[in-house]
């Protein structure tokens, strides 16, 4: 396969975004530079347009998927006094990163409602789907709400939270989303959270644990593969996605979905995996040829990385990134973890 540079990429895509302008330049070449490389990947956040958002809710809800029923049940559990120890006194104004439809934290922010009135409620996210139903949603059912969302991609763009007077931040970051993160990305991530925040704020922060005595692997590969092919849909989409909005051709019937377990990285892993010798096609620009990426019999794309913490990995993540942890919540079985974090 003939390796493509940025320099390539970055030209061709200038003329391109022109034409296919759901996504800014910056990020279209981020992806087509991870289907350029000797081990293809790509970037997370192409799961999350109107579909894959749609179908991630719908995984959220699966019988196999226990990470979302999990930490609702410790969020059920443990609200009030996850907000009293975040707020030390004070009224609480909550942030979320990566939201999506907030259907997990309409129960904290019931619970802050019951504590002090008036809560306003920063979604943050890349899914202008996801807000517009994460607005929708707590407006009709949890009246002394504000929500004020705001459509970003808290990985490359600046981390912005909105600021009351008198009112102290309360970042949530759940679901275990920071999972799908490299060691060195998801520091960065908390590091450039940790300088939009004021001394003592809180994050709370949700990780799926790693396998042990009490959780297989077996409900691990559950969980990514299940029964329904949910899942699957969901990693596929972002081959329709590049087609929509890059140009490209991919055929996804010739792909399927393929999760690892890398127990040296302590994470699952979700693949597509060509099932013929194919090629697919970036179009050209006004100025540039056209791309050709070539797939192997078996070569994957990797799309997404879920690592599963232990608590030295979450005292090493906060330090790194400058919190200080307040307390960890966690079900009887150990599975998932809620930790409250202030920053230093």
């Amino acid at each position: 396969m003939e390796l493509v540079t940025e320099t390539q990429v970055r030209g061709k895509l200038s003329e391109v975004s022109k034409r296919f302008l759901a996504r800014p330049e910056r990020e279209l070449t981020e992806a087509v530079l991870g289907l350029s490389a000797t081990r293809k990947s790509l970037p997370a956040w192409l799961f999350y347009d109107a579909t894959g958002s749609a179908l991630f809710e719908q995984i959220t809800e699966l019988p196999e998927y226990y990470l979302t029923r999990t930490e609702r049940a410790l969020l059920t559990s443990y609200s009030d006094e996850i907000l009293e120890l975040a707020s030390a006194g004070k009224s609480l104004s909550m942030s979320e990163l990566g939201s999506g439809t907030a259907a997990k934290t309409g129960i904290l922010l019931q619970a802050a409602v019951r504590r002090q009135g008036l809560v306003f409620y920063q979604p943050i996210d890349v899914s202008k789907v996801s807000l517009d139903t994460a607005r929708e949603y707590i407006n009709q059912r949890i009246p002394g709400v504000t929500v004020l969302p705001q459509l970003s991609n808290y990985v490359i763009e600046p981390i912005q939270l909105e600021r009351h007077a008198g009112k102290k931040a309360l970042v949530l970051y759940i679901g275990s989303s920071i999972g799908n993160f490299l060691k060195g990305e998801r520091i960065r991530i908390l590091r450039r959270l940790r300088d939009a925040m004021e001394p003592e704020e809180g994050l709370l922060l949700g990780t799926d644990l790693a396998p042990s005595q009490h959780k297989s692997l077996y409900a691990l590969f559950a969980a990514y593969d299940d029964s329904q092919g949910v899942t699957a849909k969901f990693n596929l989409n972002v081959l329709t996605r590049l087609n929509r909005e890059v140009g490209m051709n991919f055929n996804p019937n010739l792909f399927r979905h393929l999760i690892r377990w890398n127990a040296v990285e302590s994470r699952i892993e979700m693949h597509l995996e060509s099932i013929v010798r194919q090629e697919v096609m970036v179009p050209a620009g006004l100025d540039a040829m056209e791309l050709r990426i070539r797939f192997g019999k078996g070569e994957t794309i990797h799309t997404e990385n879920s690592y599963k913490f232990n608590t030295g990995m979450i005292d090493e993540m906060f330090t790194a990134a400058g919190f200080s942890v307040t307390k960890v919540w966690t079900d009887p079985l150990q599975t998932f973890a809620l930790t409250l974090a202030a920053a230093r």
